[in-house]
């Protein structure tokens, strides 16, 4: 690492991306996670990588690790380790949601379940989940049980996600639970241990587990609009997956009165056609700029929680941070 303590004149001036600021931090994460990836049994670091060198964002500890630098910390040791554990915990989950979902396109390539079959795929995503633990579980007790609560709400909203795949009965309230769990839950610990971690207030540290929150929400309401709107190259998988799973998205909750989306999401097994016309009906609808409306919502919110940090190029990242999730839609 170039410089984990002290980040590089350009950035502090202001001239490189948000992720810029913590290049170096960033790439330890990267390294950090190829060693937890490591096995001796081959085949798991084979199956492992496909998935973990495919274009994953980072978004987790990139929020982990611009909180801590906005929250004054200055050994991000600790912070890289985490948000480490937290990649491969999502990691884990993805590998595992292929599974219940026969899912076998994934970031645009076939999935490790297409390629390897059930029982590998759940094996390495165990292996995964251990791997994260074995590192998250050297740090206090506060930061184990909130990477332990975050790993039970990602359970329960996948539970709760199957309870409604496809049943027309599902409200606004039941996505936003939804979401929060499987989403917003890795988001809102990773910023709240980057807060931990740089010794903030009580304060700070809860303002923090809301702005990650808040950008989870946002951030999978963009996801969710992004599979109707596209393009599959961006997105990295069919456009109107949800809607053939059966997925209860935003979009799709919000259109249930239209009857082709209605259609589409209750059939068992939509048609492409079928599909093609609950998209139509939906780029047509004033579904959209609600979507985009309330992931709006949630970045303003978000955006609230940064304004208790002080002045500082981080702060700013987090915020630009915010705003680029909600640009990707336009």
């Amino acid at each position: 690492m170039t410089s984990a303590t002290h980040p590089s004149t350009s950035a502090l001036r202001g001239d490189v991306s948000p992720l810029g600021l913590i290049a170096d931090e960033i790439a330890g994460v990267e390294r950090r996670i190829q060693e937890l990836a490591w096995s001796q049994e081959g085949k798991l670091t084979q199956i492992a990588n496909e998935l973990i060198q495919s274009g994953g964002k980072r978004v987790r500890p990139a929020l982990a690790l611009l909180v801590f630098r906005a929250a004054g910390g200055d050994d991000p040791r600790d912070t890289i380790d985490v948000g480490a554990a937290l990649e491969l915990i999502h990691t884990a989950t993805l590998l595992h949601d292929d599974i219940l979902d026969s899912g076998r396109t994934r970031r645009g390539r076939p999935s490790p379940l297409a390629r390897h079959g059930i029982g590998m795929t759940l094996v390495t995503g165990d292996f995964l989940f251990t791997r994260a633990f074995g590192v998250a579980g050297r740090f206090d007790n506060t930061v184990v049980g909130w990477a332990t609560d975050a790993c039970v709400s990602l359970c329960e909203g996948e539970v709760m996600q199957r309870r409604f795949k496809r049943n027309p009965a599902v409200t606004l309230d039941d996505y936003l639970a939804i979401a929060g769990n499987k989403t917003a839950s890795l988001f809102s610990q990773a910023a709240r241990i980057g807060a931990h971690f740089a010794g903030a207030s009580q304060t700070v540290v809860d303002a923090m587990f809301t702005l990650g929150y808040e950008l989870g929400l946002a951030f999978q309401m963009v996801d969710d609009l992004l599979d109707v709107l596209g393009p599959a190259e961006l997105i990295g998988k069919p456009v109107g997956n949800d809607l053939r799973e059966g997925a209860p998205a935003l979009p799709t909750v919000l259109g249930l009165e239209l009857p082709e989306v209605r259609a589409a999401f209750t059939s068992e097994l939509p048609s492409g056609a079928l599909v093609d016309r609950a998209l139509t009906a939906l780029r047509g609808s004033p579904v959209i700029v609600r979507v985009r409306h309330l992931a709006a919502e949630r970045i303003r919110s978000a955006s609230a929680q940064i304004a208790l940090l002080g002045p500082s190029p981080y702060r700013a990242a987090l915020a630009d941070l915010a705003e680029e999730l909600l640009a990707r839609t336009t």
